[in-house]
């Protein structure tokens, strides 16, 4: 006779994540307890703690999820284009970028958002994902240094201190020049600022599409920097 099949086993810690996710979209990140979580889920605190101890581990590890989540959609987005063609891919990881921040405006807002009261994210675990979500814009302009496609406007002009850091966040990017960080810091700042503007609903009510104004601000961003 048959052995009657074993109901799967819910996965507690996703599932604490995964709830974690929908009270942020609801309340805010601010408004994030073990205690709210563990009402939702039915299940004790002791029994959360056993996956996170506090509040903050949770939260580190959905920082986490979160740059990797948009780490994974940069690169995904950068292996559709041709390696021979930045400009393209330029454009391409640039869209994915908000199109993601689009599909997932609770991951964006915890990571670039308002900082939480009272947390700090520890750097040796949060650093590393947050550097592997540059990394596709990082090897876009790398490549299109070697190939000549990328426009030098100037020399970059920094003061030592600047050179030091810039050097410092080198080792978690392997390029051959600083000057490929500085650009990509810039370029992201360019994006970024735009898509923080409509995540967060500030742009003046009369503007009925921001993606339209991204898609026109995109290309001038290719247009300066790549031939």
């Amino acid at each position: 006779m048959a052995r009657p099949k074993r109901s799967q086993q819910i996965n507690v810690e996703e599932a604490i994540k995964d709830t974690a996710w929908n009270l942020i979209a609801e309340n805010g990140a601010a408004a994030l307890s073990l205690r709210a979580i563990g009402r939702s889920l039915n299940i004790t605190a002791p029994a959360i703690y056993n996956y996170y101890p506090r509040r903050d581990d949770l939260v580190t590890a959905l920082i986490i999820d979160a740059y990797t989540s948009l780490g994974d959609s940069q690169l995904d987005a950068l292996a559709q284009v041709s390696s021979a063609n930045e400009l393209e891919q330029l454009r391409c990881i640039g869209m994915a970028y908000r199109q993601w921040a689009v599909a997932y405006p609770q991951r964006y807002q915890l990571i670039f958002g308002a900082p939480l009261p009272g947390y700090h994210a520890p750097a040796e675990k949060t650093m590393p994902a947050a550097a592997r979500s540059l990394q596709a814009l990082m090897s876009v302009l790398d490549s299109a240094r070697r190939s000549g496609t990328l426009k030098r406007k100037s020399p970059l002009k920094h003061s030592s201190p600047l050179f030091d850091q810039l050097r410092a966040w080198q080792q978690l990017h392997p390029v051959d020049e600083v000057y490929i960080l500085y650009l990509a810091l810039i370029i992201w700042s360019r994006v970024h600022g735009m898509v923080s503007l409509e995540i967060g609903n500030q742009y003046p009510a009369f503007i009925e599409d921001p993606g339209e104004i991204f898609h026109i601000e995109l290309e001038s961003i290719l247009s300066d920097y790549l031939n």
